[in-house]
Formats: structure tokens, C-alpha cells, sequence
């Protein structure tokens, strides 16, 4: 018997009508995006146009959401297609078959993209992509919001099977989309379910247009000319019958005019058919299955597993090679089997799930067997992803994670979009799964979170096995264990484990494919990164930074977004420890770009990047700032696992309390720098113990306490020029002024110091020089360390300075009248931006709203105009014009200015 399409069920065309083959282009992950989920669905010959359902369509693109909602097989998906062919709404026309890998929004949202641009409708680039399966940037859909709503005509965007969209993020992303993009985007859904949207509210205000079941049920006179169109010509009555038996469902008529063809008699056939709440499963396996030849029958059966069919993996499943054929037949002669391009084909979903129901109860066991075969086919095939769950479904846990092992891909399970589901996946892997492979799998896993002590356990067997193998047989997975101890190392802030396991991956990379190597940029991106983090904390800066710099060197791409971004933080942080605040700032603003191209999220961009932004902020005097930056760090990562960043976090946080005059807070913050971090192994490196020892004598400063201030200095310090400065200090208010000079002197003039550390000495050295009567010294040197901090805006060391600088400058006010960054309140009574006559900064020609002042202290923190949209849920365009008051309202032009503005008039 010759079997067409159910209504609903309609195969889909490769490319839209008149299209080339395009490019590949890939979702979050890698796997290439199908091109087959654009088309839109052709009408089969037995296709019955409803005029009635297709005027109910065009009425609804007055409203911003059409909803087509039915039960499987009511016809929905060919309602739509024919309504789109024959009628062309006025606007573009973009389709998208959703697919439950949508859920997850990355890849949701690089599929619509695809889609908007496959059907001719032109983005502007700076949309952007998602760079993670799991998530996407809240700016990326404002954009394109904002850019649709400009649109002259409306883009038509149909979403066929809607109901595997179950992730509420997707479907509020999408209730955002369609509520900002005003008359420039018309949504349909296609779907079994009711879908996330707030359904409700649409239809308060009057902007949904709804299509239902009810509405998709076929009338007697639509029914008759269906089962005409099947060579049926029964009586009314028949087909009247029939309806009320079916209930109008398009899939059941379908069903029942395909049965009764076959049928000596169609009208007795028709008039004694049953429906029951099993008749679907049984009419599709004893009026379709079984009238199948038997070796068609077992590719449905065996190929019922998939969710895609090749014909070669379909032999594998048969062990015949007649799958070309079949596939070829079942697909012409519409029999729930469809075409998805390049030679892979899809079984209808409610087809292939009864299909596993009966293979299972016919079968025992064999499905298990099919996983297996499946598992093995796609890995030789070059599908590893696609693999990995058939594998699990198998039980098979040695072969998976050897394909992770030997495809290099342990990186991946730490970072990228596929981390969470390479994660979950190998979370079910039974204990009882040996072998290296499984042993890696499990190491990577528990470093991945953190839990050093049973990743190095599960490494150290997997090592035990390797040994028994010849080097060069398991290249791939000696390259994976190096790969981990580097991990491990820097977990434990061992830089020899660290270093000792990065020289042994270098010598393996010799040894493997060079194209193998390429796939995997996130291997050496992540080992460089973990290299580079464990000499910061050994205190090897120099070669910390060779580390961290060629992770910039490598791919730029989703797998490698997470490594670059810790680096570029690392790198500011060494910029800000070697005292060059200006470097620092351009490494985050770099990190702040790449960000915000690769559309992660601002809540993905804290820990060390918020430990730099501290520390800048406490040298410019913005406290507010630093202690903002410090409360979005706490609960960080980076913090909890890295010692390098949950140092520097604690001497920041003791300067911050330092300043606030809470001074005993401070040096309680100091007690043990690393309690809130990791247990790093070793003692603290050097610009730990120096930073440390800086405070803490800056604290019996300002106890009054000179004496304890220097042997703060000589029991903890180090001989850095950090550690000479506070030591003079102590010096000066001890009275020994020459022995300040003294300490002053030895510091190398051309130590390679940042501006941070230069002015300090600079302003020291003038201080000295007041004690011993030399103010024209003083003078020459305040000047020179005005001009070095100038560019920088480094405001708290003339604040750290002490009473000397004030008098001096009470005698000499003519030293500050061009620096006009400094803050009024640093010099009272100071003219800083003219003669003697000066007086306060203008205030604001109006009162700036709540609004502009949470724009402008996110300005303040380096954030751009994306973040702050994204952060306080707002459009860019919103932001924009905030911007544009506040620039307004303070009298200045450019963010810089009015952020310095601001903050000279306490705003911020």
C-alpha cells in the first residue's frame, strides 16, 4: 500500500526557494547549524486549503503574536505554510523548525539569527552571536530588538513546534524580543502546548490572534474533499461519520483514508473503525508498520533510536545494506519519514516514539545493543558529540569517554557551551566503568569543581594504567593527564607541579596530529591560563605573563572565550601590582570587549576582573567604587579556588577599611589574607608578603605608632620599593628624616616602576626633603609627582601623603593650580582650577534622576553601554540617552568627564 504524508508531518525542502547552498556556520559548541530547519514545508498533492483558517491568519498580522495551537497531527505546521506560499504577507519571512536543543539559549538564538539572515533579511554585524550554549548577552537581543523595530516592513517570524521550547529563559527572551520590537516583528507559533509566553497578557491587550484546536478540526464538507483527494468519493454521511469520530483531527482522517485505500470496502472500513485513546499507536503499527515489508519494518524498528538516519547508519543497525533504498522509498512515498539534507533523513517523532514501544516489547534488550552500534558508527563517522549520549544510553563508558580522551576534548569539560552537558552526561558513568579513559574523565570532572583531593586520586590511577601501555599508543591521554596536573597545580598553587606537567604537554604535542591539536584550542588555552595563574602566585610575574599572553595568542572562539578572559584579568593584575594602573585598565577593557562579543553575560565577567577594578578604584580615591567592586567579588569563583586573586582581594579590602579610618578592621582583614581563599601550598609570594606588610604598617601609622610601623616592614616586607617607601615613612614620623632618604636612596631609579609606585616614592622623598629644610627640593619633587599621576588620576597617594603636603601647599598654592583632577576635599581651602577667587565646582543645572546616577556609577566601574543595558534592564538606546542628560545636566561632554564631575561633587 502506498503511504503519504500525515497532515502535519509534511517533508521539509534543504534550502528556501531560490537559495544556493550557503556556508557552514556553526552553533555555540561546534556542531554545524542545519539549514534544514529554515524551509519552509511543501504542500503534498492531498493538501486541503481551509480559506476560512487562512483568513483568520492574515486578519492576526494586526496583532503582534499569532498562536496556532493543536494536537499532534492537526495540521498546523502545513496551515501556516500554505497561508505564507499563497498569500506572501507583506515584509520578509523567516521559518524555524524548533528542536529540543533549543532550550538551550545559546544555541536557541544562534538559530533564529541564522534564520533571519538565510531568508534574506540583512543584520547589522554588530548584533553579535551567543558564544555559549547556556546562556546569551540580554544586549544582543536588545539590538536586535532595536534594529527590527526600525524596520519598514514587518518580519513574519514563524517558530514551528514551539512546544520543545520548555526553558522558561528562552520563552522570556522571546516575550522581551516580540514587546521591543513593536511593529517590526510578527510572531507564530506553531505548538502541541501552551506555550511559556505569557499568554494572558496578550490577550488582555488585544495582541494575540489564536488558532486552536477546535478551530484546526476538520467540517464534513473539508473532510469529503480529503478523502477525495485519497481517491475516496464516499457518501456525506461517511464523511460526516468519520468526523465525529475523529473528532475533525487532520492526522486521524489522514490515517483513515490512507487504511481504508487498501480497504475492499472503504465505506464499511471508514463506518467500523474505533477511536480509543490507543487507536493512534495501533493504527500506525497494524496499518502502516505492518503492511511494511519485513526488512522495512526492521530498519523502522531498529532506526526508531535515532533522532537522525543515514542510510550507512542504518546498514550498521541492520547489518544489511539496503538502507538507501528503504530510507529512499519511505521518504517518496510520505510515510512519516523525511528529509533533512546531506543524506540524513527523520523518522516522524510520534512515528519513532511508538516505534521504541514496540521494539522494546518485540525486542528486549536490543535497544541497548543499537546505542552501541549507533555509538560506534558516528564516532567513525565524525560525529564524537553526537556519539557520547548514544554511548551512555549503551552503558558503554569506557568507549565514551575514551572518544573524549583521544579526541583531546577533556578541556571541555571545564569550559565552553558544551561543559554542562559533557558534565551531566558523564555524571550518570557507572563506578564500575575501568580504564585509563574513565579515570581521566572522572580527574577532570572533580577539578573541574574544585575537588582536588579525589581528582588527583583518579589521576594518579589513570597515570598507573598508562604506564602499562607504550607511550606513543596513548599519546592522547598522557597530553590529558599532563593537561590536568597543571590544573591541579595551580588548585594547589603548586607552580612546580604546575611547570613540570606543562613541559611534559609541550614534548606530547610533538607527537599527536597537528589538525587534532587545532580542533582543540581550548587545550592549550586552558593550560597556559592554569600556568600563568599558579607563577602569579609563586611571585614569577615575568613569567606569568609570558604564560598568560600567549593564551591571548590562541583561537578566538567559544571554547577559548572563559581562558582568555581569566588571563587578560591576570595580566591587569600583575599590571596593577607592578604599579601601571593605565596597562591594567587597557586589559579589561579588552576583556570588556571580547565579552561583550562573545555575548557572555556581565554576571560572567566578575572575580578577578572585580579585584583589579578595587584596586584602581582605591588609587583614585573612589571608594564607593572599590567597595562595589569588592561586594560582586566575594561570592566569585575566583576567589573561592584561586589564591593569587583571594590575596589581592584581601589587601585591597584592608586598604579600603584602612581609609575608611577603621583601622583595626584593617589589620584583622589582614590576620590570615587567605582565609576566605584556597589552601594554596608554600608561603605567600612576595608581592603578597609586600602588599601585607604595606598596610599593616600604614595602619600603626595611623594608630600613632611609628616604631610598630616599621617592624611591620622589616618582620613581614620585602626589599621591593613598596616595602623602602613604607619603611621611610615610618622613618619621617619617627623624626629620622635621613634615615628615610637613606632607605629612599637604595631604591634602583630605574627599577622599571609603574606610575602608582613612583609617585609614592616621589612624594616620600618630598617629605623627607621638608624635614630637613629643603623646600625647594620638595617642591621640584611634589611637582614631578603631580605631573607622573596626573594621567593616571592617582588621587589616594597626595591623600595618604600627610599633613606636610597641605602646609606646603598652604605656602605654595600656585603647585596645584593645573590639577584640576584633584578633589577639592583632598587640599581644603586649595584653588585647584583657577586664582585665588575659585570657588566650588559648579553644581548640576538640575538634580540628576535615580536613574542617571545607577547609569553613572555604572560609567564609573568601566562598564559600557551594553553592560549598564544589560545590568539594569534597560534598552541601549535607553542608556544612550541618559548619558546624553547627564552630560547635560553636569556641563560636560564625554562619559571620562562626567564620571570625574561627579565624583568632585560627591554624586558618586
Amino acid at each position: 500500500m502506498a503511504l503519504g504524508p500525515a497532515v502535519g508531518a509534511a517533508t521539509r525542502s534543504v534550502d528556501a526557494p531560490g537559495r544556493g547552498p550557503e556556508p557552514t556556520r556553526r552553533i555555540p559548541g561546534g556542531d554545524p547549524v542545519l539549514s534544514a530547519r529554515f524551509a519552509v514545508p511543501p504542500l503534498p498533492a492531498t493538501f486541503v486549503r481551509r480559506e476560512r483558517l487562512v483568513e483568520r491568519l492574515a486578519e492576526g498580522l494586526g496583532t503582534s503574536l499569532l498562536f496556532v495551537s493543536g494536537p499532534a497531527g492537526a495540521g498546523k505546521t502545513l496551515l501556516v505554510a500554505d497561508w505564507l506560499t499563497t498569500t506572501r504577507p507583506a515584509g520578509s519571512t523567516v521559518w524555524l523548525t524548533v528542536e529540543r536543543e533549543d532550550n538551550a539559549p545559546g544555541v536557541f538564538w544562534t538559530y533564529l539569527l541564522e534564520a533571519v539572515r538565510h531568508h534574506g533579511v540583512a543584520l547589522p554585524d554588530d548584533i553579535g552571536v551567543p558564544a555559549r550554549a547556556q546562556e546569551v548577552d540580554h544586549s544582543l537581543l536588545a539590538r536586535l530588538a532595536a534594529h527590527l523595530s526600525r524596520l519598514d516592513e514587518p518580519v513574519v517570524l514563524v517558530l514551528d513546534e514551539f512546544e520543545q521550547v520548555t526553558s522558561p529563559e528562552v520563552a522570556s527572551d522571546l516575550h522581551f524580543l516580540l514587546g521591543h520590537a513593536g511593529p517590526g516583528l510578527r510572531l507564530v507559533l506553531i505548538s502541541r502546548t501552551e506555550p511559556l509566553l505569557p499568554i494572558h497578557r496578550y490577550r488582555a491587550s488585544g495582541g494575540v490572534t489564536e488558532v486552536r484546536a477546535a478551530d484546526l478540526a476538520f467540517r464534513p464538507e473539508e473532510a469529503a474533499d480529503l478523502l477525495h483527494r485519497h481517491g475516496l468519493d464516499l457518501p456525506a454521511g461517511s464523511s460526516r461519520t468519520l468526523v465525529e469520530r475523529t473528532g475533525g483531527w487532520a492526522a486521524g482522517l489522514r490515517l483513515s483514508a490512507l487504511a481504508a485505500q487498501g480497504a475492499a470496502d472503504p465505506e464499511a472500513y471508514l463506518a467500523e473503525f474505533e477511536a480509543s485513546r490507543s487507536t493512534v499507536a495501533d493504527f500506525l503499527l497494524a496499518e502502516v508498520l505492518d503492511t511494511q515489508p519485513a526488512e522495512t519494518q526492521d530498519l523502522l524498528l531498529r532506526t526508531s533510536v535515532l533522532e537522525r538516519i543515514h542510510p550507512e547508519l542504518a546498514d550498521a543497525l541492520t547489518g544489511r545494506s539496503d538502507g538507501a533504498r528503504i530510507l529512499a522509498d519511505l521518504c517518496r512515498a510520505n510515510a512519516f519519514v523525511e528529509p533533512v539534507g546531506h543524506s540524513w533523513y527523520r523518522c516522524h517523532p510520534l512515528f519513532a516514539e511508538i516505534l521504541r514501544m514496540h521494539l522494546a516489547a518485540r525486542s528486549p534488550g536490543l535497544e541497548r545493543e543499537l546505542h552501541r552500534r549507533t555509538a560506534r558508527w558516528l564516532a567513525a563517522a565524525g560525529f564524537p558529540g553526537e556519539a557520547l549520549p548514544h554511548a551512555a544510553a549503551a552503558g558503554d563508558w569506557e568507549f565514551a569517554a575514551a572518544r573524549v580522551v583521544d579526541g583531546l576534548a577533556l578541556g571541555r569539560l571545564s569550559t565552553g557551551s558544551d561543559a554542562e552537558r559533557l558534565d551531566e552526561l558523564f555524571a550518570g558513568m557507572s563506578p564500575h566503568a575501568r580504564g585509563h579513559a574513565p579515570e581521566l574523565v572522572r580527574a577532570a570532572r572533580d577539578l573541574a569543581r574544585h575537588e582536588v583531593d579525589g581528582g588527583l586520586e583518579h589521576l594518579r590511577r589513570a597515570e598507573a594504567l598508562l604506564r602499562e601501555h607504550d607511550r606513543a599508543d596513548v599519546a592522547a591521554a598522557l597530553l590529558g593527564a599532563a593537561h590536568l596536573r597543571v590544573l591541579a597545580g595551580r588548585l594547589l598553587g603548586s607552580a612546580d607541579m604546575a611547570r613540570t606537567a606543562a613541559r611534559q604537554a609541550e614534548e606530547l604535542e610533538e607527537h599527536l596530529p597537528r589538525e587534532l591539536l587545532e580542533e582543540r584550542p581550548e587545550l592549550r588555552a586552558l593550560r597556559l591560563n592554569d600556568l600563568g595563574s599558579v607563577l602569579l602566585w609563586e611571585g614569577s610575574l615575568d613569567a606569568a605573563g609570558a604564560a598568560l599572553t600567549a593564551v591571548l595568542r590562541t583561537p578566538d572562539g567559544a571554547a577559548t572565550v572563559g581562558p582568555r578572559q581569566e588571563a587578560l584579568a591576570r595580566l591587569a593584575l600583575i599590571e596593577v601590582i607592578a604599579g601601571r594602573p593605565a596597562r591594567a585598565e587597557a586589559h579589561l577593557r579588552r576583556a570588556a570587549a571580547e565579552a561583550e562579543r562573545a555575548g557572555l553575560r556581565p554576571a560572567a565577567r566578575t572575580g578577578a576582573v572585580q579585584s583589579v577594578l578595587a584596586a584602581l578604584a582605591v588609587d583614585r580615591d573612589d571608594l564607593p567604587a572599590a567597595r562595589a567592586a569588592l561586594d560582586r567579588a566575594a561570592g566569585s569563583a575566583a576567589v573561592r579556588h584561586d589564591p593569587a586573586v583571594a590575596a589581592g582581594l584581601a589587601i585591597v579590602r584592608a586598604r579600603v577599611l584602612l581609609a575608611g579610618d577603621h583601622v583595626r578592621a584593617a589589620l584583622d582583614a589582614l590576620a590570615e589574607p587567605r582565609d576566605d581563599g584556597p589552601a594554596a601550598t608554600g608561603p605567600p609570594p612576595p608581592w603578597v608578603r609586600s602588599g601585607v606588610a604595606v598596610v599593616r604598617s600604614a595602619a600603626h601609622l595611623a594608630d600613632g605608632d611609628p616604631a610598630a610601623a616599621l617592624e611591620a616592614v622589616r618582620r613581614d616586607g620585602t626589599d621591593g620599593p613598596e616595602c623602602a617607601v613604607a619603611a621611610a615613612r615610618a622613618h619621617l614620623a619617627a623624626g629620622e628624616s635621613r634615615a628615610a632618604l637613606g632607605l629612599l636612596d637604595a631604591v634602583p631609579a630605574r627599577g622599571g616602576h609603574g606610575p602608582a609606585i613612583a609617585v609614592r616614592i616621589l612624594l616620600t622623598r618630598a617629605q623627607a626633603a621638608c624635614a630637613l629644610g629643603d623646600e625647594a627640593g620638595a617642591q621640584r619633587l611634589l611637582t614631578r609627582a603631580l605631573t607622573l599621576a596626573r594621567p593616571e588620576q592617582l588621587r589616594r597617594p597626595f591623600r595618604e601623603a600627610g599633613p606636610w603636603l597641605r602646609q606646603l601647599l598652604r605656602a605654595r598654592p600656585a603647585l596645584v593650580s593645573s590639577h584640576g583632577w584633584l578633589p577639592p576635599d583632598l587640599l581644603p581651602g586649595v584653588p585647584v582650577t583657577g586664582g585665588p577667587d575659585t570657588a566650588a565646582p559648579e553644581q548640576p543645572v538640575e538634580p540628576l534622576s535615580d536613574r542617571e546616577l545607577d547609569v553613572l556609577e555604572r560609567a564609573a566601574q568601566l562598564m559600557s553601554t551594553d553592560e549598564i543595558a544589560a545590568d539594569l534592564f534597560l534598552s541601549v538606546n535607553t542608556v544612550k540617552t541618559h548619558l546624553k542628560s547627564i552630560n547635560r545636566k553636569l556641563s560636560v561632554s564625554g562619559r571620562s568627564r562626567a564620571v570625574r564631575r561627579a565624583r568632585e561633587l560627591h554624586l558618586i
